[in-house]
């Protein structure tokens, strides 16, 4: 991550912005139940809106500084922090009610990649669970904003049929300044 984007990232106002402005209204439609997993919470600027509202949130976050920061600062709460790749989830299937991906897809270096990020959140979803997010979009100044950092962004049209392929149904995309997003794993078939 460059010196910029990290400085940002950590910053209070990039927290009050998420909590104030993208994460109320990523989740004003989704039921997250008890257990959540956030996957590539970097310095858990949304970590903290999140656990108040899941009894038990488990962060995975890529970058070991950042998952040792995050785990400190968490000891002893609701959240668990654990040190690994979204695209290869330690957990069973069917682990968790919801799950949240905030401003992190872009930094997935591949469409291949991202897909295979979102299928492993699928896999771990119960059926009937929702994965909520947002990112940024394309646009020249985040090009630049990130010069020398990964920056993939997702293009909200095709990211709708990249969940549906996947598996996702009931998806909600919604751009504005933003891309917002909702996507379920299908209820259990009987």
């Amino acid at each position: 991550m460059n010196t910029n984007h990290a400085e940002l990232c950590a910053s209070p106002e990039w927290a009050a912005h998420l909590q104030e402005d993208v994460l109320p209204d990523a989740v004003a439609r989704a039921e997250l139940g008890r257990d959540m997993l956030e996957v590539g919470p970097g310095p858990g600027a949304a970590t903290e809106w999140l656990r108040s509202r899941v009894d038990r949130l488990v962060a995975v976050e890529v970058e070991a500084e950042a998952a040792a920061r995050l785990a400190d600062r968490y000891a002893g709460t609701n959240v668990a922090v654990r040190h690994g790749n979204g695209t290869a989830l330690e957990f069973a299937d069917d682990s968790f009610d919801s799950a949240a991906s905030f401003t992190m897809l872009h930094h997935v270096p591949t469409a291949a990649l991202q897909n295979r990020l979102l299928a492993e959140i699928l896999r771990v979803l119960r059926p009937g669970g929702v994965l909520v997010g947002a990112d940024s979009l394309p646009s020249p100044s985040l090009h630049e904003f990130h010069a020398g950092d990964t920056y993939n962004p997702v293009e909200p049209a095709a990211f709708l049929v990249r969940l549906q392929t996947l598996g996702y149904v009931d998806i909600t995309l919604r751009v504005a300044g933003r891309l917002i997003f909702s996507a379920h794993k299908p209820e259990a078939q009987n």
